[in-house]
């Protein structure tokens, strides 16, 4: 589901989106302290004017990030915008590559393993792929479905493309033969949100949907091996919520198995571990915040970065001390994330501005200077 705000990490790559610009920077100990800063208003290539039945031109788009994604290695990476666009990056150094139109407004996208392609999925419930390697060849239909897709994934291996739509349905399509499907995961009574394809474990897929469960699923047999009712989860000194939930957002870390479930609208991300000798998620807490919290990347270094909107810290890390994910000691114990100081303490992080300046300055990609806005987007 497209977002108005994300966060992405790949290795020592940290891209922070925001509106219709992205700053992507490194978060290793190193003398680099540069900023990629990009603008998708600044893009080429708008789709051509279209018009309605009555004749008069329809709605433009604002140039909005909907949303974005890294190739496995981090080589490249991808955003599709609310004017319908599919921008493509080298990450190495940081280049935009090309920028080709998609039929229609995309709500999700991902690269396949090999890194030959990205497949967009579309709100009028198809997925296209579009080459990485000839960055200027136009969109191929793949697969469709009668409503709209909230999220598209595919197997570690590339044999297998899976979809979440709208209408409570998991598919799992052959990427070779997309018309072929292998099975779908039956069982979500509302809208599928999100799907993740466990990576170490790439015979599993973690769902969760509008009817407040996660779900573990053998998905080439699309049988459910496990469910957690999150609304359920909520501990006795939470507030009581009365939205109805619905999650965001999956990440996966290796070390451990943690699972981190981001609630759309509500203030909280849950943490769970994944038993997989006894096919179990293993509920381990709760981590609540003041603010709202628009994203969640996990570190290879088990760390959880919490993208939130709160203009004095927008950046949250949390650690694991003894098994449980620590919150911040105090906002105003702030490392830098522009200069990245060395983190040597095995505890909780505020990432926010440095101390005593109103904004961090770096030249952007385009030849302007910028500065970092609420939530660590750029700022004009």
């Amino acid at each position: 589901m497209a977002s108005s705000a994300g966060l992405s990490l790949c290795g020592q790559a940290l891209v922070v989106r925001g509106g219709s610009r992205f700053l992507a920077t490194t978060i290793a100990n190193s003398d680099d302290d540069s900023l990629f800063v990009y603008d998708c208003s600044t893009a080429e290539e708008k789709p051509q004017e279209n018009k309605g039945e009555d004749g008069q031109p329809v709605e433009k788009g604002n140039d909005m990030i909907l949303a974005s994604a890294f190739s496995e290695s981090g080589s490249y990476f991808a955003l599709t915008d609310d004017s319908k666009r599919l921008i493509l990056f080298r990450t190495k150094p940081w280049q935009c590559l090309s920028v080709r139109t998609v039929v229609r407004r995309c709500t999700a996208l991902t690269f396949t393993a090999s890194e030959e392609k990205v497949l967009v999925a579309d709100k009028s419930g198809d997925v296209y792929s579009f080459s990485v390697l000839e960055p200027q060849g136009c969109g191929k239909l793949e697969l469709g479905h009668l409503s709209m897709l909230l999220d598209v994934a595919v197997s570690p291996d590339d044999r297998y493309v899976l979809t979440a739509d709208r209408d409570e349905k998991i598919r799992v399509s052959w990427s070779a033969a997309p018309h072929s499907i292998e099975s779908f995961c039956l069982g979500h009574t509302e809208f599928v949100s999100r799907i993740f394809v466990v990576p170490d474990h790439p015979e599993l897929l973690l769902s969760t949907s509008g009817d407040g469960t996660l779900r573990l699923w053998e998905y080439r047999s699309g049988r459910e091996l496990h469910r957690c009712h999150v609304p359920t989860l909520q501990e006795p000194d939470a507030p009581q919520r009365e939205k109805r939930f619905a999650a965001s957002r999956i990440m996966y870390c290796y070390q451990d198995s943690w699972v981190a479930l981001l609630c759309d609208s509500i203030p909280v991300v849950c943490i769970f571990q994944l038993d997989v000798p006894r096919h179990l998620l293993v509920y381990r807490q709760q981590l609540s915040f003041q603010h709202r919290v628009w994203d969640v990347a996990f570190e290879e270094t088990q760390r959880l970065w919490v993208l939130q909107d709160c203009r004095e810290a927008p950046l949250v890390l949390y650690e694991p001390v003894q098994g449980q994910w620590q919150a911040p000691l105090a906002w105003g114990t702030a490392s830098i994330v522009c200069t990245r100081p060395a983190l040597t303490t095995w505890r909780p992080t505020c990432i926010r501005r440095r101390k005593g300046c109103s904004s961090s300055w770096r030249r952007g990609s385009n030849g302007r200077a910028h500065s970092l806005g609420p939530m660590g987007t750029p700022r004009s």
